[in-house]
């Protein structure tokens, strides 16, 4: 794709201003879609309201466990020389 030339800083200015309202645009778009991934579902039955509580727990567990992991395997990037006295 060839670049695009400019003859005047009008035509600066009018990319610059296109280019600005797609990004707003596209900003509000991944806005749109962050919320509709992470809302909360509302359960319409006490048998997914359990299933959802039970779902809920394994990831905070399952992240939990992969952070000692992480910190057990990798920890040693982050601690700090001590001072022995």
């Amino acid at each position: 794709m060839p670049k695009p030339t400019y003859q005047t800083l009008e035509e600066i200015q009018i990319r610059k201003e296109k280019l600005q309202s797609d990004i707003k645009q596209e900003n509000d778009q991944i806005g749109i879609l962050w919320r509709t991934l992470f809302a909360p579902q509302k359960a319409s039955s006490k048998g997914e309201l359990v299933a959802s509580l039970v779902s809920n727990s394994i990831t905070a567990i399952d992240g939990f466990l992969l952070m000692r992991k992480l910190i057990k395997t990798y920890g040693f990037l982050f601690n700090r020389k001590k001072k022995k006295k």
